[in-house]
């Protein structure tokens, strides 16, 4: 959707897209003629964190880092079963997870399920290993 005109021709943008098709490829200047690369970073530039918003201090940061901990967790459970594997136990899950050859702090991690109960989900999985995602 277009909204309002536009300075570019639909040419001139093709050729901008060409030309930083290689630069977005590669990481770094494909320029031959060196005044056209971008300055590079300085030393005493601030390095930013562009993994999200911080969360604020104090008890509210504990509590983003445990919910964003229990998000991957059910993301890594939920990417390695299907729904065909559930209700399932303790037992049947690390049988599953060690077919799908997941990384170890995964397995840790349903290791640590009481044996006696059946999961009907990956959220019911995150929820009993003591996380509780915000739903």
């Amino acid at each position: 959707m277009e909204r309002g005109s536009s300075q570019v021709s639909p040419w001139v943008d093709d050729e901008r897209k060409h030309a930083l098709k290689d630069y977005l490829r590669s990481g770094h200047p494909t320029h031959t003629v060196e005044s056209y690369d971008p300055e590079p970073a300085a030393d005493d530039d601030v390095t930013v964190d562009v993994g999200g918003p911080v969360p604020p201090p104090g008890a509210g940061r504990d509590r983003a880092r445990a919910e964003a901990e229990a998000g991957r967790l059910r993301s890594d459970l939920a990417r390695h079963l299907n729904r065909s594997d559930f209700p399932a136990d303790r037992t049947s899950l690390l049988r599953t997870l060690s077919e799908e050859h997941v990384p170890d702090p995964l397995l840790e991690a349903v290791r640590d399920l009481p044996a006696d109960e059946r999961y009907g989900n990956a959220g019911q999985i995150v929820r009993a290993l003591g996380y509780h995602p915000r739903v």
